[in-house]
């Protein structure tokens, strides 16, 4: 007997998947028959409505148009000038980590000289303003049609320069650097700033030729292009024929609380975009992918951690869930608050049960001034600074827990990012619980929590949390995507009805980790989703299925994974500018068996970004798959150089030096992924197999065993374990393990014979 280390597993072509910020994933055809979407256009009639101007709108909406002039959307972008320019530009000098930024004015045209795309510096003309409060930032021209943002802005409230970044050395080869990807307008802001925005990306030429129809977030940003409805308008009121929303392309009354919600989020939340977007409203995923609530960008419980405004947070609340919308709260032009303090939320809540000294337990009135205590958003909606002096307010409107800061490491309002900070967490907790009383609800964050952490306890609390539909969508497919580092029979039927979830957001991330046995399993479950109404599910179904050989699909199947993955090469290629979109394709190209074409995306992509590790190791795993394995072994050496805590590519680095017979290095590297990954049983079990290639025995029983917890009825795992206390002559051990394997496969003799040899073995003793 003997066992190897699976090196064939480097080879297998499972590739990593799509980029978390980009993925694009899956659906069901169960609700072809719906009703209809947000704003969803009129038959084909909208198709010939075009964009207008805000001129148009001018004579019959002058209320609307004086409150929306002066507002953020108002002055979201404009032309450089004396008028828009907020900055200090009488010859200002700002230094920030050694670099010194002048700002000046010449010829009526404003400039700053600062630190260029290779280091050396050097004068540029400022362009464009770029919002207005409570920073402006500076968009200067570049060649090929680029507008990059100075990382210098200006704080209007404060009347100084400062610096984004603080805190973090940025090089000027970072993609973070202002005059590369990360500060690229073209790609990464504009489309939010002006209306009708496209972006025009020429992926030969890397070069730009972005367009809009108005500079700014005009009246078609929200209602749509307009022709259609300022023709019907300009027809005398008895000739202007029947229309269920005067002839505009996007509803905007009469619509439902979701329906708003989604009108707003495809720039008020943190997303991808799946091409330029067109202002007819619709199904969200029809045009952008929302983020789920991932490591990095939320804290576990949900609260907002980086920059990922408000949508993503809003569809986590009983606010969300019992219809209030942004309107709510917010004017829909002007977009100020609609009541002050309090009486915002008594608009809703009463005053004498919520408003009151029993329910907050602070005084309205402190030391002279209005107490922060008393208002309900210092509670409800904790604020933090992001682009450093921007406070923007958590839109989850979820109760103070400082027990979770405890339990998982989260903020909460009384704290540390409260009012208190200078009390401990404990102080706070003593508090909360005197005042609201010992018991506390369970929270879905303590569940996050232990998925991200891979306890092996988190297994049914995240299948239990991905399938009630109590709670929020966006946390249920959270769930999901931390499921998928759990394999087990459980899991699979959890990914298996999400599949069929009402919720897009769902039945698109349950694919991205759909993990069958069978290829005919894998085919059946995925290919009715080639048929999903939403844009995004469909396109993901097309990239799990690529390559799939043509005599296992119906034709009709065969046309309508061809279609799907056509749009789906349409809308990485809008995105090429970016690192995630050459990744996505180089892995379509490595599903379909074209590794030079792979290999060219994954080398754009890191051109973009040298840094993005996601296309550095599925090139390496491409090199690996055609014999290059000097540079597999360079690359993923690289990934674990940058970052020690990538482990997967330590895993891969460890199989591959196990292939090439350099088993003490890969001891090394496979221990660390072991170490990392605790809930990736593989990781265990090659890390077992090579500490027993090498003598070190006790320690290969032990990773050995923390396969099997993880999968108690894995076969591979448990003839493993019993082959290797067979030879260590571990009888009594060893018929254990031969137990469990005939439990697992009763028709399988090896672990009958097995179980013969202990037993004969035990006996002579």
């Amino acid at each position: 007997m003997g066992q190897r280390i699976e090196v064939q597993e480097l080879r297998r072509w499972s590739l990593l998947g799509l980029c978390a910020s980009v993925a694009i994933v899956l659906s069901v055809p169960l609700y072809v028959v719906k009703e209809r979407l947000i704003g969803e256009p009129d038959d084909v009639a909208d198709e010939a409505s075009s964009f207008v101007g805000r001129e148009s709108c001018l004579s019959c909406h002058e209320a609307a148009y004086e409150a929306w002039t002066g507002s953020d959307h108002d002055n979201s972008m404009d032309v450089a000038s004396d008028s828009t320019v907020l900055g200090d530009f009488s010859d200002a000098a700002f230094e920030h980590d050694g670099v010194v930024s002048e700002f000046y004015v010449r010829n009526s045209k404003h400039y700053v000289r600062t630190q260029g795309p290779n280091g050396d510096h050097a004068e540029f003309e400022i362009a464009y303003t770029f919002g207005v409060e409570p920073l402006q930032q500076y968009l200067i021209p570049f060649p090929g049609g680029r507008y990059q943002s100075l990382s210098t802005a200006w704080d209007t409230e404060r009347g100084e320069w400062f610096y984004l970044y603080p805190n973090r050395e940025i090089p000027p080869d970072d993609w973070l650097h202002w005059t590369q990807g990360g500060q690229n307008w073209n790609g990464m802001c504009a489309e939010c700033h002006s209306t009708n925005l496209v972006k025009g990306f020429e992926p030969n030429t890397k070069t730009f030729e972005t367009t809009w129809t108005e500079i700014d977030v005009s009246c078609e940003a929200c209602h749509g292009p307009a022709s259609r409805h300022v023709a019907w308008a300009e027809l005398p009121p008895m000739a202007r024929p029947p229309s269920d929303n005067f002839e505009l392309a996007v509803a905007t009354r009469d619509i439902t609380a979701r329906q708003q919600v989604d009108l707003c989020a495809p720039c008020h939340s943190r997303r991808s975009e799946l091409g330029d977007y067109d202002h007819r409203g619709g199904e969200l995923m029809e045009s952008q992918l929302p983020a789920v609530l991932r490591d990095g960008l939320y804290h576990p419980d949900g609260q907002i951690l980086e920059e990922v405004y408000v949508y993503g947070s809003f569809v986590q609340s009983k606010m969300y869930r019992n219809d209030v919308r942004c309107s709510d709260c917010h004017d829909v032009h002007s977009l100020q608050l609609l009541e002050q303090g309090n009486d915002l939320c008594l608009q809703c809540h009463r005053g004498d049960t919520y408003d009151s000294y029993e329910h907050h337990f602070h005084q309205k009135v402190y030391g002279g001034e209005p107490s922060p205590g008393a208002l309900c958003v210092k509670c409800h909606m904790v604020e933090q600074p992001f682009m450093v002096v921007d406070w923007r307010a958590d839109h989850s409107l979820r109760l103070p827990r400082p027990d979770l800061t405890l339990e998982i490491d989260t903020p909460n309002a009384c704290g540390q990012a409260g009012c208190h900070d200078d009390q401990s967490d404990q102080w706070s907790v003593r508090y909360y619980r005197q005042w609201y009383g010992e018991a506390k609800k369970p929270h879905y964050g303590t569940v996050i929590a232990a998925g991200r952490n891979g306890a092996p306890s988190a297994r049914d609390d995240l299948i239990r949390l991905a399938g009630d539909d109590l709670y929020p969508a966006i946390v249920r497919a959270t769930a999901l995507t931390l499921l998928g580092s759990y394999p087990s029979d459980e899991s699979t039927r959890a990914f298996n009805r999400a599949l069929a979830d009402d919720e897009a957001l769902i039945r698109y991330t349950a694919l991205s980790s759909l993990n069958e046995s069978t290829a005919e399993t894998y085919v059946e479950l995925v290919s009715p989703l080639l048929f999903d109404p939403v844009k995004a599910v469909r396109l993901e179904a097309a990239t799990r299925l690529a390559g799939t050989p043509p005599e296992m699909l119906e034709s009709y199947q065969q046309e309508a994974l061809a279609e799907a993955l056509s749009e789906y090469r349409q809308a990485m290629t809008y995105s090429l500018d970016f690192a995630h979109a050459n990744y996505n394709l180089g892995n379509l190209a490595a599903r379909l068996g074209d590794a030079a074409t792979a290999e060219q995306y994954y080398q754009s992509a890191l051109q973009i970004d040298h840094l993005f590790h996601p296309a550095k190791i599925n090139l390496g795993i491409l090199y690996n798959s055609i014999g290059r394995n000097q540079e597999a072994e360079q690359l993923l050496s690289e990934v674990i150089g940058a970052d020690p805590e990538q482990y997967e590519a330590a895993y891969l680095l460890g199989l591959l030096l196990a292939e090439l017979n350099r088993i003490e290095e890969a001891v090394e590297y496979l221990g660390h992924a072991s170490d990392g990954l605790p809930m990736r049983s593989r990781a265990h079990y090659n890390y077992g197999l090579a500490l027993q290639s090498v003598g070190r025995l006790t320690e290969a029983e032990t990773a050995m065993q923390k396969a099997l917890a993880v999968e108690p009825r894995n076969y591979d795992y448990l003839f493993a374990l019993a082959d290797h206390y067979v030879n260590r002559k571990l009888w009594r051990s060893a018929l254990s393990m031969a137990d469990r394997m005939i439990a697992a496969q009763p028709g399988n003799r090896v672990g009958s014979n097995i179980r013969t040899m202990a037993l004969r073995e035990l006996s002579r003793n």
